[in-house]
């Protein structure tokens, strides 16, 4: 497939890394030359010098064979701009990357319909989303749903007083019994690998596990992992009120958490309040300990730290985790800061660019994949299939079939019934399936279903 994309910044380079790597024929077009060179020496693509809003460029680029265009400079106008110029040349997918509120918030005069776009997509709402999502999730660092929210896929890091340490895979499958899930992935030192029987959970190691919503609570059992008293609400503080931290406190309040709003920012603070009905609204600093001792932040199940800048929210969140919030989650954008984070006690990290990128991608896959979701850190997937009536693997057991190695079926849901795969698991037509995949298999995996 024939794919070009505009701008080769965070969330550019990472979609071509990506799509690059599972053979597809990427073009990368930006006005930077630096950035462009460090793509062009790392990745496999072409790269093109030139405005990505410039119809000259676009054909240079090959923007008349192009099957899909992707247009994600820092500039909205940019972006919008350079889909239409390659609807022109009726390009069939186009997607865009937008910040500005007027093109992506309900009723927008420029909707996605009106321009004629597939996909307008804002990191911020992402992102936003996404911390949401993992907040309400205790315990667990990376959330992802499928199915309609039917099969969740969840990160959870072990520590030498887990009760799955030292255990192998085999062992954990002998005792845990009424516990119906599948440990999908383990990673260990920067690697990602599927693990079989005799592979061992050691401290230090996270483990990515598919399972029922349903089945959740008995997990969060397995796992020891401190429930919240049903008996109170939660409570969450969220240090930064910009379109993210609002759009998180917007949730969380459906979710009935009793939220607290950190803002440095007077006026901001008052449009804050009028916007929100059920949190509380704090003019102080993200670093004013004794202000936040004040409000309660010894104790608090959450804090989650939502500014525009790194350096702060990993301070203000190592503050909050020595001062007794349970756990954090922290805002990253800048990814060579993002490993280190992790490493110094934060307990989740979210990145703009992995969220929006996340949404992108299911525009661009082939066959019968119907979501995508990825894994900061690790160029691992995990995707979503419909198995179609003449596919060739219908009505057959999965011990009888050569499934692609480098990827494990985490769950086949079937109506309203699923079930955790074996061997002897049979795959019908319109069974939805969810499949953990490492970059070499992706392919593989597409065609297996196709």
């Amino acid at each position: 497939m024939k794919i070009l994309i505009v701008g080769a910044g965070q969330v550019g380079y990472f979609l071509c890394e990506r799509l690059a790597a599972e053979n597809h024929e990427v073009t990368l077009v930006d006005s930077n030359e630096d950035q462009l060179l460090r793509a062009r020496d790392r990745l496999n693509l072409l790269g093109i010098l030139g405005n990505g809003a410039s119809a000259e460029s676009l054909e240079q680029a090959g923007i008349k064979t192009t099957d899909i265009f992707i247009a994600v400079t820092d500039l909205d106008e940019v972006n919008i701009l350079a889909c239409l110029i390659a609807r022109e040349y009726h390009v069939k997918t186009l997607v865009a990357r937008v910040k500005s509120i007027e093109y992506s918030s309900h009723g927008a005069i420029l909707s996605k319909e009106k321009l004629g776009i597939s996909l307008l997509i804002n990191p911020e709402d992402a992102v936003a989303d996404e911390i949401a999502k993992i907040a309400c999730r205790h315990g667990a660092f990376d959330v992802a749903e499928f199915v309609d929210g039917q099969i969740q896929f969840l990160g959870y890091r072990i520590n030498e007083d887990s009760p799955l340490c030292d255990l192998t895979l085999k062992e954990l499958g002998d005792i845990r019994g009424m516990y119906r899930f599948v440990i999908a992935a383990i990673t260990r030192k920067g690697q990602t690998i599927i693990p079989r029987g005799d592979d061992i959970i050691y401290s230090g190691d996270s483990i990515f596990v598919f399972a029922h919503h349903k089945d959740l609570p008995a997990i969060q059992y397995l796992l020891k992992l401190e429930g919240v008293s049903h008996s109170r609400s939660q409570r969450a503080f969220i240090l930064g009120g910009g379109r993210i931290g609002l759009r998180i406190a917007e949730q969380l309040e459906k979710q009935k958490f009793n939220t607290r709003l950190i803002d440095r920012d007077m006026k901001r603070c008052e449009t804050l309040s009028a916007k929100l009905k059920n949190t509380l609204v704090i003019h102080a600093e993200g670093s004013d300990i004794h202000t936040l001792q004040d409000e309660g932040i010894e104790g608090a199940d959450v804090f989650i730290a939502a500014t525009e800048n790194d350096e702060s929210n990993i301070l203000c969140s190592l503050l909050a985790k020595q001062h007794g919030a349970k756990r954090i989650m922290t805002l990253i954008n800048q990814p060579e800061l993002f490993s280190l984070a992790s490493t110094l006690g934060i307990d989740v990290c979210v990145s703009p660019r992995i969220a929006a990128a996340g949404a992108i991608l299911k525009y661009v896959r082939r066959g019968d994949i119907v979501s995508v979701a990825t894994i900061e850190g690790s160029n691992s997937e995990i995707l979503e299939l419909e198995v179609k009536a003449d596919c060739a693997i219908v009505n057959l057991p999965l011990k009888d079939l050569s499934f692609p190695r480098g990827a494990v079926i985490g769950a086949i849901v079937r109506g309203k019934e699923y079930e955790i795969p074996t061997g002897d698991s049979i795959l019908t037509a319109g069974d939805r399936v969810v499949v953990f995949a490492l970059p070499g298999a992706f392919a593989k995996v597409e065609g297996f279903f196709s």
